[in-house]
């Protein structure tokens, strides 16, 4: 499908992953001249109209969710196949991370749970419950911030699930799985909860809670299996850990976290520190029950792995119009090709669509509605505002990019001084912390300042010279100048010379060797 048009929008570039329900590309939105990432429903499933209904229906459910911790879900369509267009997001899963082995630094896996749990704290507030949070299901962008996707999938789900008889191989979320999914009960937002204590059990462990050769061995001791204490396999966590996964992770929902936000709030008293006073359940309630409810629960995890919406239409809507598809278009564009229906208009901050242009409509496009019906659309009044971080002063520099990214802002300066902190401590930023400035701006981060050898350089191409000094904290000044005796395209001459000591953040010069 590569160079294929959806949508008479999306132009499909490469593939960068594949399911068992779709296929996922990189693709140009050509009206907003943006990348994003397109879900395109399987061929064989598409031709079933009621996976294809669910599809849209999830669809819109997802699109509805605006938070920097959630993949962005911004349009959907049908032709020439059921696609989904996301946020296109640079980084990896945090199923790479994990299959790497190395166990992830204290520190990071509070900040991943952070994250997690910020976003489910938001999804839960408007009634979404995720119901697959797994690692393949975390991204962790390239600037380090924490995302988690496919938000609605497991609701459309399982309402395939009671007629599945394939036993496919979901081994890998099973591990994630709740006593009560497992047991084909309804699932409700403490089950998010158990499955980021899954997760987080497995990051600040380096094993899954529960282990085993087949989903339903897996999903049997989710239901009745004692669970070891996360000290007894890593002595050095901290207290508070143990009490944090003993709750997420009882057996009855009623034992746990009742809301993300009060497991947040206990994660942030670990990573200050403090005493995490959360009672654990005496006596957590054995939920034994025939093994038959078990595979059913666990069937219905097997098409969770794909990452698709899937939704359910209405019995009348096949005969009505589609609605057009306005988003990127000014008010004016987007009224005149809505001039079937009531239009309401509202406003909000968006970073990602330009101000006065329409951000999103409800109904999704694609969706069939009658005539005269409402819709409305949502104007963009471009990024709004944001507030510097009040605890960037001592941060390390990465982990001062990380804080500003997540309030949208960037850093477009460093200005390395003497100092006795340890190099690359932010000492000052500009604006000031707790400032309020436009996102999507940036700050200017004043650094320590440290010693570092200058590389060899000369008779290095120039791409890899610039590359080095980069890598090594230098800023690169470029200039061209000839040797006969010397490759076209490599460096001839460098200051300082090589061995000796300058400064994190000061430019080197390189003389480029071009032909006169």
């Amino acid at each position: 499908m590569i160079n294929a048009l959806l949508g008479g929008r999306y132009k499909l570039g490469e593939m960068i992953g594949t399911g068992g329900m779709a296929d996922v590309y990189i693709a140009e939105d050509t009206r907003l001249a943006r990348q994003v990432a397109v879900k395109v429903l399987r061929s064989d499933l598409a031709r079933d109209p009621s996976f294809v209904a669910r599809f849209r229906k999830e669809a819109l459910a997802a699109a509805g969710l605006n938070h920097p911790g959630i993949v962005a879900v911004y349009d959907s369509g049908e032709e020439p196949a059921p696609y989904i267009v996301m946020e296109l997001i640079s980084g990896h899963t945090l199923r790479d991370l994990i299959h790497k082995g190395e166990r992830v630094p204290l520190k990071r896996a509070l900040e991943i749970g952070e994250g997690i749990l910020a976003a489910l704290e938001y999804s839960h507030h408007g009634g979404i419950v995720h119901r697959d949070i797994k690692p393949a299901n975390i991204m962790i962008t390239d600037h380090g911030d924490v995302k988690v996707m496919d938000f609605g999938i497991a609701r459309a789900l399982a309402d395939l699930g009671a007629t599945l008889t394939s036993t496919w191989n979901v081994v890998g979320t099973a591990q994630y799985l709740s006593p009560e999914q497992a047991l084909g009960e309804v699932a409700d937002l403490r089950s998010d909860i158990y499955s980021t204590g899954c997760l987080l059990y497995e990051v600040l462990t380096g094993q899954p809670p529960f282990t085993g050769e087949t989903p339903v061995s897996i999903a049997y001791q989710h239901v009745s299996g004692n669970l070891i204490v996360p000290s007894t396999l890593v002595p050095d966590l901290p207290e508070g850990i143990d009490t944090l996964l003993m709750v997420a992770l009882a057996k009855s929902p009623e034992d746990r976290y009742q809301s993300a936000g009060l497991m947040l709030d206990d994660l942030y008293k670990i990573k200050a520190g403090e005493v995490v006073t959360t009672k654990i359940a005496k006596a957590p309630i054995s939920r034994r029950k025939v093994l038959i409810g078990a595979i059913s629960g666990v069937a219905a995890l097997a098409l969770l792995a794909t990452g698709l919406f899937l939704t359910k239409a209405g019995p009348d809507s096949a005969g009505l119009p589609q609605l057009p598809n306005v988003v990127g278009l000014t008010q004016a564009e987007a009224e005149a090709l809505l001039g079937d229906y009531v239009v309401t208009i509202t406003r909000a901050h968006d970073g990602r669509i330009p101000k006065d242009r329409v951000s999103s409509q409800f109904p999704l496009a694609t969706v069939r509605v009658q005539k005269g019906s409402g819709v409305v659309l949502t104007i963009s009044d471009g990024p709004g505002d944001s507030i510097v971080p009040i605890d960037l002063v001592g941060m390390s520099l990465i982990d001062a990019r990380a804080a500003l990214s997540a309030v949208g802002l960037l850093v477009t300066a460093t200005e390395a001084v003497p100092s006795d902190e340890a190099q690359g401590t932010v000492l000052k930023v500009t604006p000031e912390p707790g400032s309020t400035i436009t996102a999507g701006s940036g700050v200017v981060l004043q650094i320590a300042s440290g010693q570092v050898l200058v590389p060899s350089l000369i008779g290095t191409d120039a791409l890899q010279a610039k590359t080095l000094l980069v890598q090594a904290g230098f800023l690169v000044n470029e200039v061209v100048g000839y040797d006969a005796n010397q490759p076209i395209g490599v460096v001839i001459r460098q200051a300082p010379d090589a061995g000796t000591t300058q400064t994190i953040g000061k430019s080197v010069t390189i003389t480029i060797n071009k032909a006169p």
